[in-house]
């Protein structure tokens, strides 16, 4: 008997004479998700009817550069922005993801160990061909490290200029991509500085609970402050995460957060344990578990941000 999940369409070839009769319920092994039996059991699938190709996305006039940032940790950021730059790779846009945190854990979560990044790239010390590596289809890396430590110390030491300092290594390569995103660390820094002096677009996480909201508001009076000097940078984007329909002050908040600030809410991002398995196998979420709850909710946002609603239909 052939078993097709409805969640992510993945099939399941059972012995139906192994099925207890008091059985009403099954688990997709591939999506986690459980639904009824008696809605599943179907025939295997005729041939696909041949379809016309897919049309390429529509090209963005010029490079946009967005930041995914928030001075608290802890919120999905680096989640966000590896799962929104890849998902824009996959809808055919050149994406170029840049990591300003020392951590560096956007190339552990795309399962890459690059030699170099943004540090060598700012110091001159390697050239972009170098610099940057291909990470997936349409995707390259600027990696980020315990290196942007010093590059700190020397945008400290500049006594005119330090917040261009970013802006004025990666301007010149952005015209080879259609988005630069930009991975930020938790605080206020230096680099955090130097990334909303380069990037237009800011779209930040927010985790459904209190201390986020309270980091949120404080964030925004850091970005009134930087607008003063540059007033391109903006909020576009507020993403609710782990969004836990369980407990009704999750939802108490979104909808907060959605009085408060209208279309700039994205449609929020569930609570998904695939979310925090997929790095230890250095995939993204659309790779890991392309059916789960958590490749739903970031396809979604990919459609808001390129503003294009057919993306993976």
């Amino acid at each position: 008997m052939l078993i097709i999940c409805p969640h992510c369409k993945k099939q399941h070839n059972i012995d139906e004479k192994r099925i207890p009769p008091s059985v009403k319920m099954a688990r997709c092994q591939g999506c986690n998700q459980q639904f009824p039996l008696e809605f599943s059991r179907q025939a295997p699938p005729a041939a696909p009817k041949p379809v016309a190709p897919t049309p390429a996305p529509k090209r963005t006039n010029g490079v946009r550069r967005i930041g995914v940032s928030l001075s608290k940790g802890g919120v999905g950021k680096t989640t966000t922005a590896v799962n929104l730059a890849a998902g824009l790779a996959m809808a055919g846009f050149r994406v170029l993801l840049v990591d300003t945190d020392t951590q560096g854990q956007s190339a552990f979560m795309l399962g890459l160990k690059p030699k170099a990044g943004l540090t060598e790239l700012v110091a001159e010390e390697l050239p972009a061909a170098e610099a940057v590596i291909p990470a997936r289809k349409n995707l390259w890396l600027l990696a980020g490290g315990k290196g942007l430590a010093g590059l700190k110390r020397i945008i400290d030491r500049k006594d005119f200029g330090g917040e261009q300092t970013m802006a004025d290594a990666i301007t010149p390569l952005e015209t080879a991509y259609d988005y630069v995103v930009v991975d930020t660390s938790p605080g206020w820094d230096p680099l955090t500085v130097n990334v909303l002096f380069y990037v237009n677009e800011l779209l930040t996480p927010v985790s459904l609970e209190v201390m986020s909201l309270q980091g949120f508001g404080e964030f925004l009076k850091s970005i009134a402050a930087i607008q003063k000097y540059r007033k391109e940078v903006a909020l576009k984007y507020i993403l609710p995460t782990f969004r836990d329909q369980r407990v009704k002050q999750s939802d108490d908040f979104f909808a907060q957060l959605k009085k408060l600030y209208g279309p700039m809410v994205c449609e929020p991002i569930r609570y998904n344990v695939r979310l925090s398995e997929a790095p230890a196998y250095g995939q993204t979420i659309y790779e890991f578990a392309p059916g789960s709850n958590g490749a739903h909710d970031y396809r979604e946002l990919i459609r808001k941000v390129a503003g294009d609603p057919t993306l993976f239909t």
